[in-house]
């Protein structure tokens, strides 16, 4: 694959980039009516994969903020299209690394000195490089190292950006400028975090050290002495990504017991922690010889106020939606209903999030859950096709919601998914043994 030697960096140039994606989206779907009017054939598929391969290339050599949008919707995999989903996973672990002489100049700068002297030896070739960073490997005094390495310029890029990306978001998902900017904000505060690895680093220890009561369960030990706000050092930790693993062919046990100690982490950060890696993609997590589960990645933490903990998890049991005075309380307080919603406004958003809501904590309504239900992942894209066609919908103000949904919802459904993929039948209670 083709090094990088330079990212653009300067915001004249990330916009002339973002502009120039979006004019060729446009030359794409002008092709698109032109063939149709012509040949009166509707080729949607080859317009998905245009437009896929364009947005895909045209973020890939700006890193950081948009391709990292990139890489969260391409586990949307019931929302969007199947060329969007495996055009978009690449953003996963597969984009252009940094050249050489790029990675040792960001070497001198935040630690002072070339990697080949810190390091007995270092592989100037990166070993996965993905939207903020990518990994190289080292050895020093007979141990073997992770360094991942951030792409320079990525943070200061963020807020503007963000701030191009805006109205397309604001278009796609029908949000109102004034009432969206927590959800913005929110995003942009997340996202900043990501490219502070002093920040990860006391993430990783704290999770890690707490959670490693966990069976089946595997960290890489933190460097302090390594790392800087730019460059993290953890330990080499061999295994194959869970993308992978999931297209081989494993016995029933094996994909349950992976699923249950997945399914384990994450509801002991989110019930015993209120804290939790909120970027459960398969790309941050590794799967040994002897099918143990590695987390490899806590850029993405979010933390979760007991204010917004308390109703959403009311709102998960089965009693309180089939309440409808505690349901609808329970809208109010996580911001579902507004108080400026008309009666009709109610009505229809009452209706919408009892079937949502129903359908998407199935998983909590029994002891077990087998995730290869496909019954199960129809019905969400049964509802995703009906709610983007919905005019009504369209009509309505869609900023719905607290903010804290937009990071705790990517947990569920990037966890959902990876469970989905491991065909894994879990049993849901099992880790409350964890807790004490």
């Amino acid at each position: 694959m083709k090094t990088l030697n330079s990212i653009p960096t300067k915001k004249i140039e990330r916009a002339t980039k973002l502009l120039s994606t979006g004019l060729k989206i446009g030359g794409n779907y002008i092709r698109y009516y032109s063939e149709k009017l012509i040949n009166r054939e509707d080729n949607k598929n080859k317009l998905d994969q245009n437009n896929a391969k364009d947005i895909y290339d045209g973020l890939k050599i700006l890193k950081g903020s948009p391709l990292k949008i990139v890489q969260m919707l391409s586990m949307e995999k019931n929302l969007l299209p199947q060329a969007y989903v495996e055009q978009f996973g690449l953003a996963q672990f597969s984009v252009p690394p940094l050249s050489g002489s790029l990675v040792k100049k960001i070497f001198r700068k935040y630690l002072g000195e070339d990697p080949e002297i810190i390091f007995d030896s270092f592989s100037y070739k990166s070993k996965n490089a993905a939207s903020i960073g990518q990994v190289h490997k080292a050895k020093k005094g007979g141990k073997e190292f992770a360094i991942k390495i951030q792409y320079p310029g990525v943070s200061n890029s963020i807020s503007s950006d963000l701030a191009i990306v805006k109205p397309l978001a604001l278009k796609m998902f029908n949000l109102k400028l004034r009432d969206s900017e927590h959800y913005f904000n929110e995003v942009e505060e997340k996202l900043l975090e990501e490219t502070d690895y002093l920040l990860e680093l006391k993430n990783s220890q704290f999770i890690s050290d707490a959670a490693k009561k966990i069976p089946q369960l595997i960290f890489p030990k933190y460097y302090s002495k390594m790392t800087t706000s730019r460059i993290l050092t953890m330990d080499w930790i061999s295994g194959v990504h869970l993308s992978e693993f999931v297209l081989k062919e494993h016995s029933q046990g094996v994909r349950d017991k992976l699923g249950q100690t997945l399914w384990d982490f994450y509801m002991f950060q989110i019930h015993g922690l209120k804290k939790v890696q909120a970027d459960p993609h398969p790309g941050n997590f590794l799967v040994n010889n002897n099918n143990e589960l590695i987390a490899i990645d806590f850029g993405c933490v979010k933390k979760i106020p007991n204010e917004f903990y308390i109703p959403y998890f009311k709102l998960s049991k089965k009693e309180n939606l089939d309440n409808e005075v505690i349901f609808v309380d329970l809208l109010n307080e996580l911001e579902i209903l507004l108080p400026s919603d008309t009666n009709q406004q109610k009505t229809y958003f009452k209706k919408l999030f009892y079937k949502m809501m129903c359908l998407f904590t199935l998983p909590f309504h029994n002891k077990s859950f087998d995730f290869q239900n496909e019954k199960f992942w129809q019905n969400i894209t049964n509802l995703s096709k009906i709610l983007s066609n919905d005019e009504q919908l369209r009509k309505m103000n869609g900023n719905r919601g607290s903010k804290h949904f937009i990071y705790m919802n990517r947990t569920f459904f990037g966890l959902y998914h990876l469970l989905h993929d491991l065909r894994a039948n879990i049993q849901t209670e099992n880790f409350k043994r964890y807790l004490n």
